[in-house]
């Protein structure tokens, strides 16, 4: 990958971690032939819109100044797999209930020698009642489309208190986070502000809610019901 494609993050990627996001990119779209990762098949398209994507959120402080980052519904690795090739210092733990694709992370993350990253094969409605991961975690993110009161019953129960969850939500999204309230003051979380990500074309905007309080132990109910009756 040209190091010119990744100027304007604002972000210090050297020589080698450009290199590994070339190898990742290549890998993943080479097990996308036999296994569905993304709709995406072209390698350009891929960089602008897993690749670059996932990285903007390095521009956040709440980033920056995490040392651990869940990623919740990574799919094939977005944002983690990225971020983790750029931060090696910060360690990244990749959730998804869907095996196949975790198949495809894991190898990637392998292959390049990613020893800060975790893959873990859950439900978040499970792995939200593990004491291992609840409330252990200063920032969680999520790229998954979900509406957003459900990923925050999906995320929030992850998040240290004082900690952040940072949604990748689409630019014609104000109503969903709006309506998202009741879920945030039930789940012990507050939206601080939205984010553009300042790259032209790519709809995204952030949605950085601060943990203010912790989770009810009831939250999050039982697998299904977040995405049927959300909150």
């Amino acid at each position: 990958m040209e190091l010119r494609e990744l100027a304007e993050l604002g972000v210090a990627i050297g020589a080698e971690e450009a290199e590994r996001l070339g190898s990742m990119t290549d890998m993943i779209l080479e097990w996308n032939k036999v296994i569905n990762v993304t709709a995406i098949r072209d390698r350009q398209e891929f960089i602008d819109k897993n690749v670059i994507d996932s990285l903007l959120l390095a521009d956040l402080p709440e980033f920056q100044a995490a040392d651990r980052i869940l990623d919740m519904g990574t799919g094939g690795g977005f944002p983690g797999l990225p971020l983790a090739c750029v931060f090696p210092d910060k360690q990244f733990v990749l959730v998804d209930a869907v095996g196949k694709k975790l198949r495809v992370v894991s190898d990637t993350a392998e292959k390049l020698g990613l020893s800060n990253v975790t893959v873990v094969h859950a439900r978040a409605e499970d792995l939200g009642r593990d004491k291992a991961y609840r409330e252990a975690f200063p920032l969680v993110t999520s790229r998954a489309v979900a509406n957003m009161s459900t990923l925050c019953e999906y995320c929030l129960p992850f998040v240290k208190k004082g900690g952040y969850f940072a949604a990748f939500k689409t630019e014609d999204s104000a109503d969903e986070i709006a309506g998202a309230s009741r879920a945030l003051s039930i789940l012990g979380g507050e939206t601080e502000r939205t984010v553009p990500d300042g790259i032209e074309g790519s709809g995204h905007i952030f949605v950085v809610v601060k943990k203010t309080g912790n989770c009810p132990q009831k939250y999050p109910r039982k697998a299904g019901l977040p995405s049927k009756e959300p909150l």
